[in-house]
């Protein structure tokens, strides 16, 4: 992974760009760490060799794990850099589309870059607080 950043302004930009076999989510993380991101928004392009997608099963609190095993485009990748318990978390979503022309969707909870991800991220001048959510067993961002 590599990065720049591309406004200095009230709200920063960065363009993050993963290589090659890089983990997404554990990069951003560890990106949104090391600048000490606390409310950005991120949109990306590219493709991965393999991901783990997750549809949040509401009536067992818990993700059902989609695995992809196979290279597929990044069609549609958004999602934000939050604080909860005082540290950052990273919520993302995926659309991605398969050789035939299918896609597939959901939460991304792991994926592969192959041969690149480009993302691009702008850092708000406030910050966003999630709490957990007693009823959804999840923690979801609070508007105070």
């Amino acid at each position: 992974m590599h990065f720049k950043l591309l406004n200095d302004g009230e709200q920063k930009t960065f363009a993050v760009i993963m290589e090659s076999g890089d983990e997404v989510m554990n990069q951003l993380l560890a990106f949104a760490e090391q600048k000490n991101l606390r409310a950005s928004q991120f949109t990306a392009i590219g493709a991965f060799k393999k991901a783990t997608l997750g549809y949040f099963e509401f009536g067992i609190k818990d993700y059902k794990k989609i695995p992809v095993d196979e290279q597929v485009e990044v069609l549609a990748f958004t999602g934000d850099v939050s604080m909860y318990e005082q540290k950052q978390k990273v919520h993302a979503h995926v659309v991605l589309g398969k050789s035939d022309g299918s896609t597939c969707g959901g939460h991304l909870l792991k994926g592969f870059a192959h041969p690149t991800l480009e993302i691009i991220l702008t850092e708000s001048p406030a910050w966003l607080k999630r709490e957990m959510d007693t009823e959804a067993h999840i923690p979801l961002i609070t508007v105070e």
